[in-house]
């Protein structure tokens, strides 16, 4: 038995998608997990389950695509991978900058063609950290924030 976060994007948002926090998880118990709870209105649920991540995947597609055809996008991980990432993170995460950002990765979406987008782009005074769940974006100037790299992508 695992435990998972798994971040849905694009819902609730400005009255669009619609999703009752407690209905989707009542539904996520019929589907097998356990210990259901998402925090707030965001999207984000946290549950148990014995689905090694590749089965998980398919269950939670085919439950999307059948009761929520609006949702495209969510990232999926175990409390071990975060844990995992929290521990390989660069020193510099730890210092104090103006902004710092995490781009979680999405479930199929390809990677190196983010990191290539992201590499092409002209960073000033931004640092950044290609982890194994997303990206770690420092910016220290608050006088540029709104020129930052991370807004563009």
């Amino acid at each position: 038995m695992k435990r998972y976060a798994f971040l849905v994007r694009g819902i609730n948002v400005g009255g669009r998608h619609k999703v009752v926090m407690e209905e989707f998880c009542r539904e996520l118990e019929e589907l097998g997990m356990s210990h259901v709870s998402s925090y707030i209105n965001s999207g984000n649920f946290f549950f148990d389950s014995s689905y090694m991540k590749e089965e998980l995947l398919l269950v939670l597609e085919e439950f999307l695509n059948k009761a929520y055809p609006f949702i495209k996008v969510f990232s999926l991980f175990t409390l071990e991978d975060y844990q995992n990432e929290v521990a390989s993170l660069p020193k510099w995460w730890e210092d104090d900058f103006y902004r710092k950002d995490v781009l979680l990765f999405t479930e199929r979406l390809d990677k190196n063609e983010m990191k290539k987008v992201i590499n092409s782009l002209e960073l000033k005074d931004e640092i950044l950290h290609f982890g194994q769940l997303g990206v770690y974006w420092g910016k220290d100037d608050k006088s540029a924030y709104s020129q930052t790299a991370f807004i563009l992508i």
